[in-house]
């Protein structure tokens, strides 16, 4: 249990002594910014002085008189009803152990029995991985490491949208390409791709069959299914590169078999009407803003259909939340879902979605532009290969979905403090290089002599990680993962600057310092493994 948590169980306990009942999460403890005010704080006092109808001062009184001082040196009342807590050394120092005691398991939480399913990426499989993809994919695999350190059992799931027209459009691509590998003229379509990967395509049929396509009545079927295959099969590899695997991948087509569209629209006939010969369905009726068509005067489905199946087909297999990583354009599409669902009996919030912005990709200062459709696109695997994975997955991660980013390739190359993710790594790197000076003296995991401000402010920081582990997962926020990082590596240097740790002429001193460098090590490693970056042992 981190420090964070035991105190909140203590303020919890003592008010219900005092009489009231408060759940655990209404209870906020914040780490103080100022050694004057203690290690930790909490505003409860305030919170709560209307449950005692007394003044907030009074109600911190009554609690310090109640809390268990296990652990804690003193308490005070500040301000108007703060109540700060300064911890005795060894509640935090015996952290030290824990942590090299757990090692890549420190800050796990134990299986909650709670099954998520993650979708993400999910790009049509057209053509290349583009690099638009990378955030969705990055915050996607992101949040799934996350939850899972958290306890929760996820699932990493693809959609593949391999029944649309778009794969019409893929299929006629490689047809034409085909056809002029024989010195038959053929136009790709107005919304086909011309990419070279499409050349690929048809090369690779080309040389398995032959000119077999050539004398096909209807060979587009063939074109569809190969064509899907081989991008997607693309597709798989780049994520692999890019430390993203997922665990199913679900087609389209498979979705519908088995007249799945009709037997979902009968389910929802009571929910439906006709207008000018469109069929709506009566999302209004619950959380969106208006009713939605799902089948179009000619009898077409809109594309919400489909998706209603899918989101109703990933619910039968036993999911009890669900959580759609989309592009920013999906933003009306968020309460026409969780409407449907609701129409399925579910609750609101058992689908959540995370609505990625663009990133705007800058190289000497000028912007990166692409067209997947032109076959001028720049590639998940270009970037990759050029400013590494981890700059990528640090870059990606360390801004809120819902903002705008600016990604500076030359700032990602840049091996220096300017550079979030080389200032991380460096910090990891430089622990290990004073283990490995430090190997001949005993470590000393007690880690009793710790006392100097930079070491109980790095000690404070290592004991909150599992707190921080749980408050992403919450919020399905993987920046605050890289803020923790961060100012995780800024207390490592600032420790490293301020203490010294291979003291030939004070061992005893020496071995607890090692070990809250090899404490250090181990909580950073974790910390950067929940986004999917790396931890060097040299840079």
């Amino acid at each position: 249990m981190d420090i964070i948590e035991n105190i909140k169980l203590k303020i919890q306990k003592a008010l219900l002594d005092l009489g009231q009942e408060v759940a655990l999460n209404d209870i906020v403890i914040e780490k103080s910014k100022d050694e004057a005010h203690g290690d930790y704080a909490t505003n409860v006092a305030m919170k709560f002085s209307r449950l005692f109808a007394k003044a907030p001062r009074d109600v911190a009184s009554m609690l310090i008189e109640k809390i268990n001082r296990n652990g804690i040196d003193k308490i005070e009342i500040a301000g108007p009803g703060f109540i700060n807590f300064f911890m005795k050394h060894d509640s935090l120092q015996a952290f030290v152990n824990k942590i090299i005691t757990e090692d890549e398991n420190y800050g796990r939480s134990p299986r909650k029995n709670f099954k998520v399913n993650v979708e993400f990426v999910s790009a049509n499989p057209t053509g290349i991985l583009h690099v638009g993809t990378a955030r969705g994919a990055a915050i996607g695999d992101s949040i799934s490491r996350i939850l899972d350190f958290a306890g929760y059992d996820v699932t990493k799931e693809y959609y593949i949208n391999d029944a649309g027209s778009q794969i019409t459009n893929l299929a006629l691509s490689i047809q034409a390409r085909y056809k002029e590998l024989f010195g038959i003229q053929a136009e790709i379509p107005e919304d086909g791709y011309a990419g070279h990967d499409i050349v690929e395509i048809a090369e690779t049929i080309k040389n398995e069959i032959g000119d077999e396509a050539l004398k096909m009545a209807d060979p587009i079927p063939y074109f569809k299914e190969k064509g899907v295959k081989i991008e997607l099969d693309r597709i798989v590899k780049d994520l692999e590169l890019f430390r993203v695997k997922h665990d199913v991948f679900s087609s389209e087509k498979a979705i519908r078999a088995d007249n799945a569209i009709e037997k979902e629209l009968d389910f929802l006939s009571k929910y439906t009407y006709r207008q000018d010969d469109a069929l709506y369905l009566k999302t209004s009726d619950f959380i969106d803003d208006k009713d939605r068509v799902i089948q179009k005067s000619n009898g077409d489905y809109t594309y919400f259909l489909p998706d209603i199946c899918y989101h109703v087909n990933k619910l039968s297999r036993g999911f009890d939340a669900l959580i759609d990583v989309l592009g920013a354009d999906h933003h009306g599409y968020i309460n026409r879902m969780k409407s449907a669902l609701m129409m399925h009996g579910h609750p609101q919030d058992i689908l959540h979605v995370e609505l990625i912005q663009m990133v705007r990709f800058l190289k000497d200062g000028q912007e990166y532009k692409a067209s997947k459709r032109r076959g001028d696109a720049i590639t998940l695997r270009d970037v990759c290969e050029e400013v590494g994975v981890d700059a990528m997955r640090y870059f990606f991660a360390m801004r809120a979905p819902s903002s705008h980013l600016d990604f500076d390739m030359d700032l990602a190359k840049e091996q220096s403090s300017n550079n979030p993710v080389y200032y991380a790594q460096y910090a990891h790197a430089r622990l290990c290089s004073i283990l490995e000076q430090g190997k001949d003296i005993a470590i000393d995991n007690s880690a009793k002599l710790l006392s100097q401000p930079s070491e109980m402010a790095l000690l404070k920081h290592l004991a909150d990680f599992a707190n921080l582990v749980n408050d992403a997962a919450k919020d399905k926020a993987p920046y605050k993962v890289t803020n923790y990082i961060h100012t995780l590596a800024e207390l490592v240097h600032a420790f490293y600057n301020e203490c010294r740790v291979i003291d030939q002429n004070n061992l005893e001193l020496s071995g607890s310092r090692l070990a809250l460098v090899k404490a250090s090590k181990i909580v950073l490693k974790n910390a950067l493994a929940l986004i999917g970056v790396s931890a060097p042992i040299h840079m």
